[in-house]
């Protein structure tokens, strides 16, 4: 379970930088650049922490709500043309 106790930022702030960290290629700084632009400061080195301590947890929570993945695959119609 995700503890927020005695953050000084918000739960909603934390996760959602955690989560731009993790799903795209932005650094801390880059990180840390736009939550200034969102209105807030945060430095890098906390950005760092953060995601320290909550990727592990995320990914964990991730995997308990992925479904399966099976050998079906489900097609509409559709014509292709092999050489020819």
């Amino acid at each position: 379970m995700l503890s927020f106790k005695w953050r000084h930022f918000e739960k909603e702030i934390i996760l959602l930088n955690v989560r731009w960290y993790l799903a795209y290629p932005l650094s801390y700084r880059n990180l840390e650049e736009i939550a200034e632009e969102r209105g807030y400061h945060v430095d890098h080195s906390t950005l760092n922490r953060w995601v320290i301590n909550y990727a592990p947890e995320l990914e964990k929570e991730f995997h308990k709500k992925k479904r399966p993945v099976n050998g079906r695959w489900r097609m509409d119609e559709t014509y292709i043309k092999v050489k020819g």
